[in-house]
């Protein structure tokens, strides 16, 4: 929210306007009409309108991906700010190694205003438009009605959870701007109580009017069970987040496919999807070309003898990996099959010339053998293991952006919900972390703490957009010990220590993203900057 909600909201409107008019009959739109009356009663008049407005929600999900700041840093982002993650260069090195985005006045932080809290707020306004004139409209199916609002108001709810687990000082409101209220200056936050009677009673909603079987892309009731079981996590409501997890668990049409290999592969439509981000030319909403998947792929191809290969990885440019922390995880268990080809790239061969088929091993890390490795800097940047969970059979391996589904909720982060919740409130959480463990082939675990929670989240989920959020849900303790002890790779990259290096760079008060100054500027005077900026 950019808070006059004149400047944010109806932009808003002004975006929806022009997005609808590819969506909808224009007819209606070649009418002229005073400029006052061009509002969510001006655009959703009839059953067709409000349908067409929901699924411009979906393109607008979409738009943080799609957009091209700093080579798609809205796709990656929050990968790069966690425990997990080795950030090696471009200004998404600089935000993951807390660098930059640690000041209201940085240029990180507009990045963050314009790709997380315009972006979601836009969202949010532009649902609790369709689900204010939905309510209202004439010549409606009741049915059809509540499923209309039923989507918007999941999208309102994710987008609201989305910003205050980022930023925590945010305002909620279930109110359209009109030009009554257009100039009217935020004063204050809401409170915890006030967002989080809006994120239920939107969820909750969603749940009792969706279906669970719809077209591939839509949100369903086990998406908004789900987002349910999180935001019951975020409130410590453990009997619920348990409740929502195990009903979908066990009742929806869900179910995990049968092998690691299987989550990541052809375009994600599969038993194991909650809402998979579809980029493709005839796809709901539209669909643009990104470069997630290049962020995370080393550049193996510049080493004589390799060319780009989907197998492999396909084009990169090594922005985002995994550290040594988590690809020590992943070994634990030597029978993991969530390491090589699966979801990550451990191991690289030549692909052509009198050593084709064999393991490149021509740099090399920090190591017993070698302490102060081999080409040390070449290393990280073309031989080092990367995250192919966003590559796709049908990408382009010599080109940096490419169309690729993305899967945004899975039901094996389901699975995890349900442990955690259960081994914080009362059953027995081994059945549901053990079967995300025995799908990868490892031995079950026999207890369960929050530790083994923590882990087992990294090996299934890393690079997904999660992890920093749950460092943050589990307390300061524990984002300050993850983030200080493992962040980056320390010692094992020398390069980066000292100013480039997110363990030494951490700070406390960094558990809360600051509100740009040019966000803040447009709030009351009294509304708060989060603690420490």
């Amino acid at each position: 929210m950019k808070t006059k909600k004149y400047l944010i909201t109806t932009k808003s409107s002004l975006l929806l306007i022009m997005a609808l008019l590819f969506i909808v009959s224009c007819e209606e739109f070649l009418e002229e009409q005073p400029s006052t009356v061009i509002d969510s009663n001006y655009i959703y008049t009839t059953e067709e309108g409000l349908k067409s407005g929901v699924v411009s929600l979906y393109k607008f999900e979409r738009d943080r991906y799609d957009r091209s700041t700093e080579d798609y840093m809205g796709a990656v982002l929050m990968s790069s700010r966690s425990d997990l993650a080795f950030s090696r260069t471009g200004y998404t090195g600089l935000m993951g190694r807390y660098q930059r985005g640690i000041s209201p006045e940085d240029l990180g932080a507009r990045f963050v205003s314009a790709l997380f809290w315009k972006h979601y707020y836009n969202i949010a306004s532009k649902a609790t438009d369709i689900i204010n004139a939905a309510e209202v409209v004439q010549d409606v199916d009741e049915d059809v009605r509540n499923e209309i609002i039923a989507e918007a108001k999941f999208f309102r709810a994710h987008s609201y959870f989305y910003l205050y687990r980022m930023f925590n000082n945010i305002y909620v409101t279930t109110e359209s701007v009109t030009v009554d209220n257009a100039f009217d200056v935020i004063n204050n936050k809401s409170s915890e109580e006030e967002i989080f009677a809006l994120l239920n009673n939107d969820l909750d909603f969603a749940v009792a009017h969706l279906n669970w079987d719809v077209t591939f892309g839509r949100i369903s009731k086990g998406t908004a069970k789900h987002v349910k079981a999180k935001v019951a996590m975020w409130q410590g409501n453990w009997e619920e987040a348990k409740s929502q997890a195990v009903s979908l668990i066990n009742e929806g049409p869900h179910s995990l496919v049968s092998s690691t290999a299987d989550v990541f592969k052809g375009n994600r439509d599969h038993s194991e999807q909650l809402f998979v981000i579809q980029s493709k030319d005839d796809a709901l909403g539209g669909g643009d070309v990104t470069m997630i998947n290049a962020n995370y792929i080393t550049q193996y191809f510049q080493i004589p003898g390799i060319e780009e290969d989907i197998n492999q990885g396909g084009r990169g440019f090594s922005r985002v990996l995994p550290n040594r922390y988590l690809l020590g995880l992943i070994a634990e268990d030597a029978n993991d099959t969530r390491d090589d080809n699966t979801y990550f790239r451990l191991k690289y061969f030549y692909t052509s010339g009198d050593k084709i088929g064999q393991e490149i091993d021509i740099y090399k890390p920090i190591s017993d053998e070698n302490p102060n490795g081999v080409q040390l800097a070449r290393y990280y940047q073309r031989l080092h293991p990367s995250c192919i969970k966003f590559a796709q059979e049908d990408d382009d391996p010599k080109n940096y952006r490419n169309r690729s589904n993305i899967l945004v909720y899975r039901l094996a982060e389901t699975y995890l919900i349900a442990a955690e919740a259960i081994m914080r409130s009362s059953g027995d959480p081994l059945p549901y972390i053990n079967a995300i463990r025995t799908r990868a082939g490892a031995a079950p675990l026999t207890s369960v703490d929050e530790q083994a929670i923590l882990d087992e989240r990294a090996r299934e989920l890393a690079f997904e957009g999660q992890r920093w959020f749950t460092l943050k849900r589990m307390g300061q303790n524990v984002i300050d010990r993850q983030i200080t002890s493992y962040a980056g790779d320390g010692e094992f990259f020398p390069p980066n220590l000292g100013a480039k290096d997110p363990r030494t760079n951490w700070q406390p008060y960094f558990i809360n993203f600051p509100i740009a100054q040019i966000d803040l500027d447009l709030l009351g005077p009294d509304y708060p900057q989060n603690d420490g900026y």
